[in-house]
């Protein structure tokens, strides 16, 4: 019988699961990324304290006028993210004001970055107010799952653009060929958008070529992916709706890294504008990378301290330009978002709390 005595625990290391990233490793892999943060903020505070320590006593003289620029530019942020929201709704045919976007748009950033399980709150809120418009249970998760891929474009487009110009500092002529290469990735990113089912088959080659160095099978993932597909085109987002939902999501994007970029120039930082786009752009994807803690602290601090040394600050100036973006973007935009629940949605009705969540997780299920 002591055969017979494995356990699921047992099991979840043996067999074809051994070399599978389970719950457990993926806990361990993350403390282990935590503790490595740690580190590396440590030493850099360390490195930098003398400078550092003069730098915090000198935050009373900054330069106010680009730290209401970085304010405002917060603002923007959150407000261009409103009009995403609207965009993509409007392509449904469902109309909401930017007054209740935005409104929602703030709350459910507050409760992304501030509370347990953030993001997951934060889309079941979101959810539920679409419905709450009108929108179709498929709409309301077509939006949530359009809005996503947008803002990954985006965000990967500002960071290519932010490389591109450093190596045009170097060689002027590649300029040309930038801007080329940028107009060239928008239309293909605008075509995508309004023919999602030219997605499926270019997925498909990408995960034929990762299964294979993976050593998977060739259809490993190929379910969830059409799944995928089929819920971006449940809504046909036509080209004036995609262009424009486009523009208002790397607009947002734009508006965060300036508020990081003012937010450099109030401690009296010179970074070179290529540069704050790289370091903002890495910062912002690897703290997407390695969600840890809310706002992606510690991890996106810890990438935008040396790149915005690399740019031409100082160390000292880097990790005061880093507090002052953190406060802007983070506390007070959080604050504002919480205020704004607080005054419209605080006594949400029964049955918009039995309204079910959106189920995005089972668009990655290959079943």
């Amino acid at each position: 019988m002591a055969d017979d005595d494995t356990t699921p625990a047992d099991d979840e290391y043996s067999g074809e699961n051994h070399g599978a990233l389970t719950p457990n490793r993926r806990r361990y892999i993350k403390w282990i990324i935590g503790v490595l943060l740690v580190v590396v903020l440590t030493v850099e505070v360390v490195l930098v304290w003398p400078e550092l320590s003069d730098s915090v006593r000198g935050l009373g003289s900054l330069h106010w006028a680009w730290v209401v620029a970085a304010v405002v530019a917060s603002t923007m942020e959150m407000w261009s993210f409103a009009r995403v929201q609207r965009t993509l709704l409007s392509a449904a045919d469902v109309k909401v004001s930017q007054r209740q976007s935005l409104s929602v748009a703030l709350a459910a950033n507050s409760m992304s970055v501030t509370l347990p399980g953030g993001p997951v709150v934060a889309t079941t809120f979101t959810y539920r107010q679409m419905r709450k418009w009108g929108a179709a249970p498929v709409v309301a998760t077509w939006q949530l799952v359009m809005a996503g891929l947008l803002q990954a474009a985006g965000l990967a487009l500002l960071g290519l653009s932010g490389a591109l110009l450093v190596g045009a500092t170097t060689n002027p002529f590649s300029l040309i060929f930038s801007i080329g290469g940028l107009a060239v990735l928008v239309v293909l990113i605008q075509y995508a958008a309004s023919n999602p089912g030219s997605l499926e088959s270019i997925g498909f080659i990408a995960l034929h070529g990762l299964n294979r160095i993976r050593k998977k099978p060739a259809e490993a993932g190929a379910r969830a992916w059409k799944k995928i597909v089929d819920q971006i085109g449940a809504v046909q987002l036509d080209r004036p709706h995609a262009a424009r939902a486009f523009g208002w999501s790397l607009f947002n994007w734009l508006c965060d890294g300036a508020c990081l970029a003012f937010a450099a120039y109030a401690v009296g930082g010179e970074p070179s504008l290529a540069g704050i786009a790289v370091a903002y752009a890495a910062g912002t994807a690897t703290s997407r990378a390695i969600p840890l803690l809310p706002a992606g602290l510690g991890v996106m601090d810890a990438v935008l301290v040396p790149a915005l040394t690399a740019s031409g600050m100082s160390g000292a100036e880097a990790l005061s330009a880093v507090v002052v973006y953190r406060l802007i973007s983070f506390l007070l935009i959080a604050v504002v978002g919480w205020i704004v629940f607080a005054l419209r949605y605080r006594g949400a009705s029964a049955e918009e709390d039995e309204e079910p969540g959106p189920e995005l997780d089972k668009l990655w299920d290959d079943t």
